[in-house]
């Protein structure tokens, strides 16, 4: 039986998270408290050029304090859908805009103790547009084929969830 929440009390509001104690009441009886994050959900795209090639973006995360690459991604507005926001982030950190997009996967991104819900697309028709950054964000951007993604997640140097689960989809997806 699934536990019973008896209480969410709010500890921090932020314009992107909340966070709460929520206590809850097992199965067996016993109360347990959990840290909880409410967060925005996102979306993300794998974009493919031409030539086959995955444009990539590398970013400074401060959370980790260290640049990473990744695929592009950003915060759905407010009733926006998944698939529009995904084609809106590619074309404003990447300068191109994906006509289409078909969806890939939807991943939680750590279950333990948030509830971020990112949706996956990937898009192969794209036209060359510009960049529109956000005044906090310093994007470069680099082009690899799928295989040396792949590389680069095999051997450790992408570790960014959602990349990562993006690029495996789209490489499931290649090679059905």
């Amino acid at each position: 039986m699934k536990p019973k929440r008896i209480e969410r009390k709010l500890v921090y509001k932020s314009h992107i998270i909340d966070c709460y104690k929520d206590t809850l009441k097992t199965d067996k009886g016993n109360e347990v408290q959990y840290d909880f994050i409410d967060h925005q959900n996102a979306a993300a795209i794998v974009p493919v050029d031409k030539e086959g090639k995955i444009i990539l973006v590398k970013q400074y995360r401060n959370a980790v304090d260290d640049y990473l690459l990744e695929i592009p991604a950003g915060l759905l507005e407010e009733n926006e859908d998944p698939k529009d926001c995904a084609i809106r982030e590619c074309e404003e950190e990447t300068g191109y805009k994906a006509t289409n997009a078909e969806h890939l996967i939807d991943v939680y991104v750590s279950p333990g103790f948030c509830n971020e819900m990112i949706s996956i697309y990937y898009s192969k028709d794209l036209t060359v547009t510009q960049q529109n950054l956000d005044e906090n964000e310093a994007i470069t951007l680099e082009k690899y084929p799928l295989d040396e993604v792949l590389h680069l997640i095999n051997t450790g140097l992408i570790k960014d969830a959602k990349t990562v689960a993006g690029i495996l989809a789209y490489d499931r997806l290649r090679n059905k």
